[in-house]
């Protein structure tokens, strides 16, 4: 998935990118030369501190593995729970392994943290369409678009999202027979092209 952003190469919602800044040095920042998840220490934890957590993490997402990506990124949040750019970085993994819930609520704790933050904005707009809330998509899409409106992916998921939303009001006429979707009429009314009720020809 690929948004166009300037941040980690490959992963994220919607084809984003990841955190700015060190996520970016960070992934092209050796992480050893077996690769993988660093073996473990005998406590069970990866070997190396949070930082070689994070580095390795954005590496392995980057080169399009975001569960492992996932498995060191939690490890390296919950020992710096502060850290933007690492939750950042562990949300981009989670929407990439389909944990669109999860990855949810990390873009979400993002950008209450700093709400000027678009990424997270846009993040938290494209795990909620994946979870079907279109509302919450449109509002923080919308806010995503707003603070960076030159950036293409952005416009175009709201787009996405509002022509859902369009479509589930009815704005674009009653879904026919056989669209995502469409619930059949119950007996003895008019289907959507007009038909007539099920035994209504003939009656005259």
């Amino acid at each position: 998935m690929d948004d166009g952003q300037e941040r980690v190469d490959g992963g994220g919602p919607a084809g984003s990118g990841g955190p700015a800044g060190a996520a970016g040095e960070d992934a092209q920042a050796g992480g050893g030369p077996t690769g993988g998840i660093p073996p473990q220490s005998r406590s069970g934890e990866p070997a190396g501190d949070v930082y070689d957590w994070f580095r390795r993490g954005a590496q392995l997402l980057a080169q399009g593995h975001p569960a492992a990506a996932e498995q060191l990124l939690s490890r390296a949040v919950a020992a710096e729970p502060h850290s933007r750019s690492i939750r950042e970085a562990l949300a981009r993994a989670q929407f990439d392994a389909g944990s669109y819930a999860a990855a949810l609520e990390n873009f979400r704790a993002v950008a209450l943290a700093d709400p000027a933050d678009d990424y997270a904005q846009f993040g938290w707009g494209v795990a909620a369409a994946r979870l079907g809330d279109f509302e919450t998509s449109a509002e923080h899409l919308a806010l995503a678009v707003a603070m960076r409106p030159e950036a293409d992916h952005y416009r175009a998921a709201l787009r996405q999202t509002r022509a859902t939303l369009a479509a589930r009001a009815g704005a674009y006429g009653p879904l026919l027979p056989g669209a995502p979707g469409y619930l059949a009429p119950p007996p003895g009314t008019a289907d959507p092209v007009g038909r007539e009720p099920d035994g209504a020809e003939g009656d005259a």
